[in-house]
């Protein structure tokens, strides 16, 4: 491995559960509502009438058939790529493999990974806002140079920067938990991403750009909670 494997935070074990059809996290004897249960709370009228339309063109049938492969495809991916990041993994068994989710983790690996990740904090790690949210990103470490939170993604086809506002919202939020809790100067979100043709994209904010983000999940966090108290 060209990074090392820094255990310098203690992530915190929780347990999930769904508490009124939200995701929650159990930390700390507190029950926080997830990241994405939030964002998925707090949809847009445009969005959900976008994801409306597109199961009417398609089939709710269709629909869930794609929502279904590219869910366990992507929870393949991640497997493969917290192994690999933990020293658990031979690359070369994943390049000998036909399987999809192994060959897209070895684009991310090939061209995400290797020579720009320095060093690792923890992978699938639990982090919470006390009081607020919580959440679990897939790595955090330094990347580039800069202490990072890396998450990894799985598209159907190419993304484009206009669409994955909810990517740098998760980004936003698992950063900021972070620095709160363990006082970590993290300045960067990374997104690595691969289509299921075995297309390389990533995407980052950091500076202002991701304190931009931070500020607005912590608004959909007040929206979250106002609205249930109403």
């Amino acid at each position: 491995m060209s990074w090392k494997i820094n255990n310098k935070f203690v992530y915190p074990k929780s347990m999930r559960s769904i508490i009124n059809g939200s995701r929650h996290y159990s930390i700390k004897e507190q029950n926080l509502p997830s990241v994405t249960s939030i964002l998925k709370a707090t949809e847009s009228d445009e969005k959900k009438a976008s994801i409306a339309n597109w199961k009417e063109r398609v089939g709710v049938q269709e629909a869930n058939r794609i929502k279904k492969d590219a869910s366990s495809r992507g929870t393949s991916m991640h497997a493969y790529l917290e192994k690999f990041l933990l020293g658990k993994l031979n690359l070369e068994l994943i390049e000998l493999s036909e399987d999809k989710s192994k060959l897209m983790a070895d684009e991310i690996i090939e061209n995400g990974i290797k020579n720009k990740l320095s060093e690792i904090w923890g992978t699938e790690a639990t982090l919470y806002y006390p009081g607020k949210y919580a959440g679990t990103c897939d790595a955090c470490g330094v990347y580039e140079g800069q202490e990072s939170i890396i998450d990894f993604k799985q598209s159907n086809k190419l993304k484009r920067e206009e669409w994955i506002e909810d990517y740098y919202l998760q980004l936003g939020a698992y950063s900021l938990a972070h620095n709160v809790v363990y006082n970590s100067r993290i300045t960067q979100g990374i997104i690595l991403l691969c289509t299921v043709d075995n297309v390389f994209q990533d995407f980052r904010i950091e500076g202002e750009k991701l304190i931009k983000y931070q500020n607005k999940f912590l608004e959909k966090v007040n929206q979250y909670y106002n609205e249930r108290m109403t």
